[in-house]
């Protein structure tokens, strides 16, 4: 199995209109991985052999589901300082949200929102699935 990662320029969208620029004269960009380890299992449908109602795999324990306090305002956190643009906000390029910006788990399953609520000056911009 092999991981690739690219790096494509959004510099005319994906930077706050074009704020933020990348600074091509520091090509080639190069990651590397320390410690890095995959699980899988074959996907067959209509469900992956590994899918458990068991906790017998790591992926199915509540800790790789739910984070913690901490977790939470860590997350708040980088979506406050670190985050510039936000695929699943930019209504410019999709007026109507595409399919995967509404498979969020962060509200009903892990209480995000009412944790996030209570930090100031923080507005979320995790998408939160709507009831019909």
């Amino acid at each position: 199995m092999y991981l690739f990662s690219i790096i494509w320029n959004a510099d005319d969208w994906a930077t706050r209109g074009g704020l933020e620029k990348t600074d091509w004269k520091n090509a080639p960009f190069v990651s590397t991985y320390m410690d890095f380890n995959v699980d899988g299992c074959h996907w067959e449908d209509p469900f992956p052999a590994c899918v458990s109602k068991t906790t017998k795999n790591w992926w199915d324990q509540y800790n790789s589901w739910h984070l913690s306090s901490d977790q939470k305002l860590d997350y708040a956190w980088v979506q406050r300082n670190l985050v510039i643009y936000d695929y699943y906000e930019d209504t410019d390029r999709h007026p109507e949200k595409p399919e995967e910006c509404w498979l969020s788990p962060w509200d009903s399953q892990l209480g995000l929102s009412n944790e996030l609520s209570r930090i100031e000056g923080y507005f979320p911009t995790i998408n939160r699935m709507e009831s019909n």
